[in-house]
């Protein structure tokens, strides 16, 4: 428990401090973000302000995670340093399409391809190295079994598995990065599910069946690796992000960038695979499985009719052309997710209480 509490702490004050120590770095530099000309009129105010403020709260949750090992003397967990590697790997990616957005001042940084293949490479590289390092129970980070509050159904075998843990990598990071388009939007939302997967991992070794053996209780468990680190990774995630937040809310003195915005996506897959809620994912993160579908169906919809559904997309700019304030939007789809968040932990709690 001490160690969700130091990670969440350490993490908050860092970004707290950090944050704008960056803000001045990047603004002397001149990284600030680009602003599409076809977008919201009130975005336009936006252009310059300092972008790829993801390394901010990349770089606090990894130090947290490691002064929170050396404070308590606990062991790093292959689980919370595979979730970890994933989170800044796909950070990188992220960076170098940032680094090219701002250096080329165009709203296209990395090449489709290969952007893609910097996503695929991290993505195989954990999904392979989640299904190694079995414990003496021959429990591994990640499991080849399908999962919504636990495993469920057949083995689907390792090359399955990739293709499955790829897909989620994939849809979760573009979907946080299509959320990020308002201040403090992606930001806040992320703090909720974190917040949920620190609840999750506590409850997970709580009720752990490594625990339940060795008390010698027969009962209800989870069979979960290291549930406790993925717990911490997840507090310090959530205390990186909520002390970003304060510099990334409205108005905005720093953007996330693709930096950030593919870091959380990879953190909330990891999580997701390595706690065995795979499925519940799609729950808790609610608002970025939303959001994704409405640029989905606006593309499938013009391609097949012609015809747009939403004034644009993603959704949160069809609000604001239809008049809503970007304040109002955000505080509104923070709502949602908050209950996606609460929805998904109740039938987390459900799902174990009747097995």
């Amino acid at each position: 428990m001490n160690q969700i509490l130091f990670a969440g702490a350490i993490a908050l004050c860092l970004t707290l401090i950090g944050t704008p120590l960056l803000i001045k770095l990047l603004a002397r530099k001149g990284y600030g973000q680009y602003i599409r000309d076809d977008g919201p009129r009130g975005h336009h105010g936006k252009r310059g302000t300092p972008t790829m403020g993801g390394i901010a709260f990349i770089l606090a949750t990894l130090i947290a995670y490691v002064m929170t090992k050396v404070i308590t003397g606990e062991d790093p967990t292959y689980p919370g340093v595979l979730v970890l590697f994933l989170m800044a790997g796909m950070g990188l990616v992220g960076f170098l399409d940032d680094y090219i957005k701002i250096v080329k001042q165009r709203s296209l940084g990395l090449r489709a391809g290969a952007k893609m293949f910097g996503q695929l490479l991290v993505g195989v590289a954990f999904a392979v190295l989640a299904i190694q390092f079995a414990d003496d129970r021959g429990q591994t980070p990640a499991s080849t079994k399908l999962s919504f509050v636990t495993d469920f159904g057949w083995t689907i075998g390792p090359v399955l598995f990739v293709v499955w843990a790829l897909f989620m990598i994939l849809a979760m990071s573009n979907g946080v990065n299509l959320t990020d388009g308002l201040d403090g939007l992606a930001t806040g939302a992320s703090v909720m599910v974190f917040g949920g997967y620190t609840f999750i991992g506590l409850w997970q070794y709580q009720n752990s069946c490594a625990q339940a053996m060795l008390l010698r209780e027969p009962a209800t468990c989870f069979e979960v690796r290291d549930p406790l680190d993925l717990a911490v990774v997840a507090s310090a995630l959530m205390g990186a992000c909520f002390g970003f937040l304060w510099w990334n809310t409205s108005p905005a003195k720093i953007f996330m960038g693709d930096t950030g915005s593919l870091a959380l996506g990879g953190a909330l897959a990891g999580l997701a695979i390595c706690s065995r809620t795979e499925l519940l994912l799609a729950l808790l993160g609610g608002l970025f499985v939303l959001i994704t579908l409405s640029v989905v169906l606006q593309v499938g919809s013009f391609k097949l009719t012609g015809k747009r559904i939403f004034r644009m997309a993603p959704l949160q700019h069809h609000f604001e052309l239809k008049g809503w304030s970007e304040v109002l939007v955000v505080v509104r789809f923070w709502t949602i997710q908050g209950v996606c968040v609460i929805v998904g932990l109740g039938l987390f709690y459900a799902g174990w209480a009747v097995s």
